[in-house]
């Protein structure tokens, strides 16, 4: 779809999710929705919904966008729905970024539902703010799973 490949980016496929204690998906964002590629990637998914290998798994998403109108909030509602469907448990980061959340100086993607940044027309980097949110809700959701997951079975 006129992306060009990642090689440096490990590949899964869809079968691999089912190992996974959690998730933290990302996407680029196409029209205020999840870009076509990775919704491709969820819907080769009905094997693992169809034996619910997926159910109560600890899911968040994070996003980038062209612009600040880019629609960050809409594409994480409409993300939601795939989570939904296969039962997952959807994460928000919330306002646990603390101050960082509420930072009104500097240009800053993400939002309570996911860390985000903007990415213009492909050549800005995330800010040093913007990676600590991600960051942050890494931890975030790794300590969620953690809890889920419970004791080691001895």
């Amino acid at each position: 779809m006129s992306a060009p490949p990642k090689s440096d980016a490990l590949i899964i496929t869809p079968s691999d999710l089912a190992e996974a204690d959690g998730f933290v998906f990302g996407f680029p964002t196409r029209f205020g929705m999840m870009a076509a590629q990775f919704k491709a990637f969820l819907d080769a998914t009905g094997g693992l919904w169809r034996t619910q290998q997926l159910a109560g798994k600890p899911a968040g998403i994070f996003y980038s966008t062209g612009s600040q109108g880019g629609g960050q909030e809409t594409t994480a509602l409409t993300a939601i729905t795939q989570l939904v469907h296969h039962g997952m448990i959807f994460v928000p980061i919330g306002y646990t970024f603390g101050a960082g959340m509420f930072e009104m100086e500097k240009v800053k993607g993400g939002s309570p539902y996911g860390a985000g940044t903007y990415a213009g027309d492909g050549s800005r980097q995330p800010t040093e703010l913007e990676l600590e949110q991600a960051f942050h809700q890494g931890k975030y959701i790794a300590a969620i799973s953690k809890k889920l997951k419970g004791p080691a079975a001895a």
